[in-house]
Parts: C-alpha cells; sequence; structure tokens
C-alpha cells in the first residue's frame, strides 16, 4: 500500500509532540482536566508513550506523544514515528512546533512507520495516519517514502520470487513508470559483449547472468549508479555455512537500494542525467561454476585470480564499473552489501563510504545528519594495495590474512573506476532489529544522504 499522508481536514485528531524537557512548560498552558489526566496517567513525554485526551463526551480530543530525553533523541532516529503505532486508526495533525528535530526527517518516519511485507502472510504497520505538517512538500516526502518502500520490498522478497528474472523485470516496471529506458545484456551475449567477469560467476544458475542498464533524463550533469545484484550468494565452490546463507536474498541489496535512489531522483524530477547498471546473477554451484585459482580477464583487460569465489560481488561490479568509466560520469557511485568486514567495522547501522573527493564526502556527511541517514568515511588506503596484486594476475579478489577486507574490495574497485569521481557503498541492507520507522528486514541505506547531497556534488 501506497504510504501518503492523510488530506488535511478539520476532523483530524490533533497531536502533540513533547519532550520530557519541554512537558512542564506544555502542561502550564492547558486547563486543570488536561494536566490532571496527564498526571494519573503517569505520562512523562519518554520516547513513544502515548496519552489520549478525552472530550466531554468520552471520545478522543486530542493525544499527546513522548519524544523522549535529549539522550534518548540523540541515539534515535526517527523520534515521532515512534508512537505511530500505539496510536488508534485515523487521522491526526501536529499542533505544536518540533523543537531541535527536523520536521522533514519525522515526517517521512510517519510514512515508514506504515510499512509492512505482507506479500506472503499478514503483516501490517502503523494505521495513524499524519496530514503533512505546514510548510513541507508532501509529494517530495512520499516520493522518497516510496523509493524507500521499493528498496525493502525488493530485499525482503526470497530468491525464489527475485532471481534475475524478477530483478530485470523490477527494473523495467520503474523505467516504465517514469519514461526511462532499459537495455539488457544476458547469457552468452555477456561474453560477446565483453563482460566476462559478469557471465563467470553467473553461469552456473539456473536464470542466466546480466547486465541491466537503465537511463533517464536527457540534459545536466550526469550520475551513473552502480549495484551489486547478487540475487543469492552460496558462495559458490567455497560455500558458505548455512548460517552464513540464511540471509543472502540480501545480497542484491546494493541494487536495490540504487533502485530506490533512482525512484526518488526521477519521482522528484532532478535535473540530471541518470544511468544505472546492476549486473544480476546468483553465485550458484554447478558443473561449470568458477573455481578457485581460475584467473579471468576483466572488461578492462586487467587479470583476476580467483582466491575465494564467495568474494564474487567485486567481480561482477567490476566489469558495471568499467563499462560506467567509459562515459565518463561526473560522479560514479557504487552501492553493494561487499564484506562482512564492514560490519565488524561499523555494525549494521551506518553505512560505511570510500571517496577520494573531499567535497563529495564533506557534503555527504552534512546531507546525512541532516536526514538521518548515518554514513561514514573509509580511508582508500594506498598501502594496502600490494594486498590485492598477487603476482600471477593483476589482482585478488580475495587478499589472504583476513586483514582491512572492506578496504581491500572497495581497492580493487577503484582499479575499475580509475580516473573517475569515484564513491563507494559497503552496505549492509538489513535492519536486524525493528525500530521506530524502521521495520526488522531489508532497508534502504545511504540512498537518502546522496539525495540530500546531490545538489551539492552535482550543482543542480
Amino acid at each position: 500500500m501506497p504510504l501518503t499522508f492523510a488530506p488535511p481536514t478539520s476532523d483530524a485528531t490533533p497531536l502533540y509532540a513533547i519532550t520530557p524537557e519541554g512537558l512542564e512548560d506544555w502542561l502550564a498552558t492547558q486547563p486543570d482536566s488536561i494536566k490532571a489526566w496527564i498526571g494519573s496517567a503517569g505520562f512523562k513525554a519518554s520516547l513513544g508513550a502515548v496519552v489520549l485526551l478525552p472530550d466531554t463526551e468520552g471520545g478522543v480530543s486530542g493525544t499527546v506523544v513522548g519524544l523522549g530525553s535529549a539522550k534518548t533523541r540523540a541515539r534515535s532516529r526517527f523520534v515521532l514515528a515512534a508512537s505511530a503505532k500505539s496510536l488508534p486508526e485515523g487521522t491526526y495533525a501536529l499542533a505544536n512546533d518540533l523543537a531541535d528535530l527536523d520536521l522533514e526527517t519525522e515526517a517521512l518516519g510517519w510514512l515508514l512507520a506504515g510499512y509492512a511485507f505482507d506479500r506472503y502472510a499478514k503483516a501490517s504497520g502503523a494505521s495513524a495516519r499524519l496530514v503533512c505538517p505546514e510548510g513541507l512538500k508532501p509529494a517530495r516526502i512520499e516520493a522518497i517514502a516510496a523509493g524507500e518502500v521499493l528498496t525493502r520490498d525488493l530485499i525482503n522478497t526470497p530468491a525464489n520470487d527475485m532471481g534475475p528474472d524478477q530483478l530485470e523485470a523490477a527494473t523495467h516496471s520503474l523505467a516504465d513508470q517514469f519514461g526511462a529506458t532499459v537495455s539488457v545484456t544476458k547469457g552468452a551475449d555477456l561474453i560477446e559483449q565483453n563482460f566476462p567477469m559478469i557471465h563467470a560467476v553467473g553461469r552456473a544458475a539456473s536464470q542466466a547472468p546480466r547486465l541491466l542498464d537503465m537511463r533517464w533524463g536527457g540534459t545536466g550533469p550526469t550520475l551513473t549508479l552502480v549495484g551489486k545484484g547478487v540475487c543469492f550468494d552460496t558462495g559458490g565452490l567455497n560455500l558458505k555455512p548455512g548460517a552464513s546463507m540464511g540471509l543472502m536474498k540480501k545480497d542484491m541489496g546494493g541494487a536495490a537500494t540504487v533502485l530506490g535512489l533512482a525512484h526518488m531522483i526521477m519521482a522528484l524530477k532532478l535535473p540530471l542525467k541518470l544511468r544505472v547498471l546492476i549486473p544480476a546473477v546468483e553465485n550458484s554451484v554447478s558443473a561449470d561454476a568458477f573455481r578457485p585459482g581460475d584467473i579471468l580477464t576483466s572488461r578492462k583487460g586487467l587479470t583476476v585470480e580467483i582466491n575465494n569465489t564467495d568474494a564474487e560481488g567485486r567481480l561482477v561490479l567490476a566489469d558495471a564499473l568499467a563499462l560506467a568509466a567509459e562515459e565518463n560520469p561526473d560522479q560514479l557511485i557504487s552501492m553493494a552489501t561487499l564484506t562482512g568486514a564492514a560490519r565488524v567495522a561499523v555494525g549494521p547501522d551506518l553505512s560505511p563510504y570510500y571517496t577520494d573527493d573531499t567535497a563529495m564526502a564533506a557534503a555527504l556527511n552534512e546531507a546525512a545528519q541532516a536526514v538521518a541517514d548515518p554514513v561514514w568515511r573509509m580511508p582508500f588506503w594506498e598501502p594496502y594495495e600490494k594486498m590485492i596484486e598477487p603476482g600471477i594476475a593483476d589482482l585478488d579478489n580475495a587478499p589472504k590474512g583476513g586483514f582491512a577486507g572492506s578496504i581491500t574490495a572497495a581497492l580493487f574497485l577503484r582499479r575499475f573506476a580509475e580516473g573517475q569521481n569515484y564513491t563507494h557503498f559497503d552496505i549492509y541492507g538489513w535492519n536486524p532489529t525493528a525500530a521506530p520507522a524502521r521495520s526488522k528486514g531489508g532497508v534502504g541505506m545511504g540512498a537518502r544522504a546522496i539525495l540530500a547531497a546531490l545538489p551539492k556534488i552535482l550543482d543542480i
């Protein structure tokens, strides 16, 4: 169901969002009956606390929700949304200012609190609808929410219903919605069109590997997004243990995230030329699966020694990045659920990213803080370059030793985007614990930060 704001109406229930620090001042403006009611409820304005205010006829005249202490707010993203699921179904209108909070972010959080993945079983998010607060642009916030919903739905869908075929269909559907075009290079054509590593990784699967290439927009600066579309990752012949394979439906989280971001860009009609490249494969085991010890030649001509078939994402991204670099876009950004090392480094909440562009980093960091989409800059650490040079080939896809796994993967990718304004995100794409506006499961990471930074980094 689309996540949209309720239309303005005089019947909307007033919603007072109060901090513990501001509770006393707010109560001072209320009649004695409300003071007594709040006191009897033991309301302290803790995060997510709700008190319904009665009218004289036994109905609800308003509601008061808690935003939590300053410390709690600093540790949370969408504090207004924390109360959304506790409210009765109905329409609510914010009745006071949200001091020190970004209103657009909080309104977006309320919409996202309504999300539930219900394709296979009944599920529901918050049913309380919010009138878009005054001064905001509802269509903008709804477009961002819709992009996030697309990302979550794609990641949450299991591989039996979200293989390369279905990921291609989802890309076509998005393109049709906004008048974009899609070209597809598939199966043996990948060899003929010089995408050998995409083919090698995906050739053992029942659904053919492919490269999806979507374009939109006719004027403005050029932005190319590359998303890892490994629809399921067994690890290949270096087979993952069962516990590590359980979440591998999310290994196309990079593709899902760039498609969600593309939705936002196109829905908001940003004045730029957009290209989205998705190598869509499954890393499976079969007689013709690629092997440890194989040496592959990439689109760029660099040779790669395969020391672990479970380090396949960087291989398919490498061919796509090489293609992207041939057009020399103004900004080139890749997004991938690439390494477990990134999760060890920063956990599931932060989106680690790599860039040599200090202006890009400054814009991303500022935007991420503004829209509650946290990112963390990681280093392209030059001394580690030798770790990805095995001697027998130009590059090693899985350096031994286990040190700096996310950094060496990013350095590997940079070899294929050489000479570009290039940024790489090593995201997780999964929320392991439910939080306000962030249900357990697939989640977009970094997309809203990029969206907010685009006007500055592309001068649009």
